[in-house]
């Protein structure tokens, strides 16, 4: 590994701790319930009346899952109508048709739950329109739907003796108004300025450079889509939707055409879920409680980080007996430079790889489908520990939570006391909870790869045979399933097999993780705390941070390990075969 590639990392990860401090502590402000002078205020309101909403009211916790859901249900509703109805709609310059029934459904999930898994070319199958109010929409809408759920679940572990667990809709709209709308006004004023299209002309025509000539006619120039694509690539980010305007994603120089504009990116992916952690420490009276949570995630990133980074600049096996010289340096592309962008080289590519499925993010600046096998194991390893390592926005933290509540009852085991989590006595009802949590969303990914493996309809999906193919698409269960949305290029993924599976996958990734994170909150806010005990672990020291680091490895090896044994890890030991 090169001192660059160290020096790059170390400059990601310095500007997302560093801005996570503030930003939590604002968030913090903004959840805290209560009338507050913030503002917006005088837009609240309104806004609550629209809803049909009494800002004072404190759901309990069936009440706030009901109106996720149905705040979601809504949403896959009017978003399929807009993509079905395109065609018939303005902002459509390049009169787009409408969109497959299935194609339109599966969408219509997918931005939903924060997944943004695209089975089509959005620059040639979404008009303007559908792209500006439908997808960029949702990018905030799940996003706030997802710090909401947070906001429920530290309620409920910092509430003794109560059932009411807050409003969502009230957070969703604060969320949105102070938060996501201020950093992606800011964020897409830097991309704007570094080159991305912010605009509602249509395509433009481009004069070649280079042109070629095919079998009938010489091609002079070329059609560029245009669009909104600076405010959408922004929340994209911050929301960690990563759905992009262009088929290629952030890979495309019209969505990420600098280096500067890549590292404005991939800091915006775990912006927020780390400024979460913070924020998480001053609701809950402990800010080193957050901290914890903070250094489990970072730990986390940095140990999968680095081998990918080494795993893509070290010299593949075939190019070695081929006589290709590597070596490793800061100046030249060496390694694996297939799949990547040359403006982004080795480095920033393997970052941005582990950043984007440590954070259900799911936007690329490289083929994930071309790293080796090794660094593109990590990249599916880390959606399979359930997207906690930073994770989603919001439900990256709850999911954190949640292998927490499994740590201290591991803990708990050892020393033969029942396990407490800040001060709550974590009883057989809240293991039960969170172990379905964990285990759902996995078992799906496995029993789905399976079928789609036995089944004609999709094998007829996969264009690579062998350990390759199968990795694609285990790949993409552990994709929709964790609600990250990057995938493996190489699997045709939109046909009715894959849009129907993938569309449930998203779904009880979604909702199946939601509902029970929300009754677990609601269990933990009618106990009333303990004081701690000689036999208490505390959960705000490196002890902890390393309980709960094992925590989620081990039950991302225990559950995943013999599909990663099939795929990733065989194509390793063929590559070294076939390159000797």
């Amino acid at each position: 590994m090169t001192a660059h590639a160290l020096a790059e990392y170390a400059l990601v990860m310095a500007l997302v701790l560093g801005l996570a401090v503030p930003i939590g502590a604002w968030i913090a402000r903004v959840l805290e319930p209560g009338e507050r002078p913030l503002p917006l205020a005088a837009l609240e309101r309104p806004l609550y009346r629209l809803l049909g909403t009494d800002p004072a009211d404190d759901m309990p916790w069936p009440r706030v899952a009901g109106a996720v859901l149905v705040l979601s249900l809504a949403g896959v509703v009017l978003l399929y109508a807009l993509q079905r109805l395109q065609g018939a709609l303005p902002l459509n310059p390049a009169r787009l048709a409408g969109v497959p029934p299935l194609l339109a459904l599966n969408t219509a999930t997918s931005f939903v739950t924060n997944t943004n898994w695209q089975a089509y070319g959005g620059e040639t199958t979404m008009s303007v329109l559908t792209q500006m109010t439908g997808l960029a929409v949702q990018n905030f809408l799940s996003a706030a739907v997802g710090i909401a759920v947070l906001a429920a679940l530290v309620r409920g572990l910092v509430r003794r003796n109560a059932r009411g667990l807050g409003n969502p809709w009230v957070d969703t709209v604060r969320v949105t108004l102070y938060v996501l709308l201020p950093l992606s006004l800011v964020v897409a004023l830097l991309l704007a300025w570094q080159g991305v299209p912010q605009t509602l002309d249509a395509a433009r025509e481009a004069t070649l450079v280079e042109p070629f000539r095919t079998d009938s006619a010489t091609v002079t120039s070329q059609v560029v889509p245009l669009g909104p694509v600076a405010s959408q690539v922004a929340i994209k980010q911050l929301g960690t939707n990563g759905g992009g305007f262009f088929n290629v994603n952030s890979a495309h120089p019209l969505e990420n055409p600098t280096p500067l504009s890549n590292l404005v990116q991939v800091v915006s992916i775990i912006l927020i879920p780390a400024a979460l952690c913070v924020t998480f420490g001053h609701l809950v009276g402990d800010r080193r409680q957050g901290y914890a949570i903070l250094a489990a995630m970072t730990v986390i990133h940095a140990a999968t980080t680095l081998p990918t980074i080494a795993a893509e600049q070290a010299a593949t096996p075939v190019l070695a007996a081929a006589g290709v010289a590597i070596t490793p340096g800061d100046d030249a592309p060496n390694g694996n430079m297939e799949g990547k962008e040359a403006r982004f080289g080795i480095a920033s590519s393997a970052i941005w790889a582990t950043t984007t499925t440590a954070a259900s993010n799911g936007s690329v600046n490289a083929m994930h489908d071309s790293f080796t096998p090794l660094g593109g194991l990590v990249p599916l390893w880390l959606m399979q520990l359930g997207e906690v390592v930073f994770g989603g926005v919001g439900s990256g933290l709850y999911g954190m939570l949640v292998f927490a509540i499994l740590a201290v009852f591991l803990a708990g085991l050892m020393v033969g006391r029942t396990p407490e989590y800040l001060g709550k006595k974590i009883e057989a009802r809240e293991v039960k909870l969170a172990a379905l949590v964990v285990l759902v969303p996995s078992a799906f990914v496995l029993l789905g790869t399976a079928a789609s493996l036995l089944t004609a309809s999709g094998r007829a999906g996969i264009f690579n045979p062998g350990p390759h193919g199968f990795s694609e698409v285990l790949y993409a269960l552990s994709s929709a399933a964790n609600n990250n949305g990057s995938a493996f290029g190489g699997l045709g993924a939109n046909s009715d097999w894959y849009n129907v599976l993938l569309g449930f996958a998203m779904w009880i990734g979604r909702f199946w993780v939601i509902v029970p994170v929300l009754a677990l909150a609601g269990s933990l806010a009618a106990r009333t705390p303990v004081a701690p005990g000689p036999g208490t672990l505390p959960t705000h020291g490196p002890i902890f941070v390393v309980l709960l680091v094992g925590t989620v490895l081990l039950v991302g090896a225990l559950t995943f390990l013999p599909a990663l044994a099939l795929g990733p890890i065989a194509e390793q030991l063929q590559l070294v075969a076939g390159g000797r």
